[in-house]
């Protein structure tokens, strides 16, 4: 599957990017408390709700695991995707639809807050392909270790 490029003579950016700037807009006014005000879990939900059927089984499997593995993370959308915050309102881990920018696979992606450091370089993104036992662990250790 490939992503879309195509653009528009206003700002070059696609619908999909201005999509996605429109929902992180709406989630900001949100978040000031505005009469938008969204319960972040069923902003999560709903936003889980929206994906195709193979986007949606792994987005529900990564929300039970991360909600289990850290349950101080609060659930919310960011860019109109799942998800998780710190204390301070920071997106320590967010997961990204492959169908919402046409792209190959879901991912899990930590963000700056995640303690994931490790020497010079270490990994931040995560394909997800299939939802086993074996990547269930591997994302509840890495959930872990981001909020250690």
């Amino acid at each position: 599957m490939t992503a879309q490029t195509s653009t528009t003579g206003a700002g070059g950016f696609s619908a999909d990017e201005r999509a996605a700037m429109k929902a992180r807009a709406e989630e900001l006014r949100a978040e000031k408390g505005g009469a938008k005000k969204a319960d972040g879990l069923q902003a999560l939900l709903d936003a889980i709700a929206k994906m195709t059927p193979e986007d949606r089984a792994l987005a529900e499997r990564v929300h039970v695991t991360v909600s289990a593995a850290a349950p101080d993370l609060l659930p919310k959308t960011w860019y109109g995707m799942p998800a998780y915050t710190n204390a301070e309102g920071k997106v320590v881990v967010a997961v990204k639809n492959a169908g919402k920018f046409g792209q190959r696979y879901t991912t899990m992606e930590f963000q700056d807050p995640a303690h994931l450091d490790d020497g010079d370089m270490w990994a931040v993104s995560f394909a997800l392909t299939r939802w086993t036992p074996e990547v269930e662990a591997r994302v509840a250790e890495l959930v872990r270790a981001a909020v250690s």
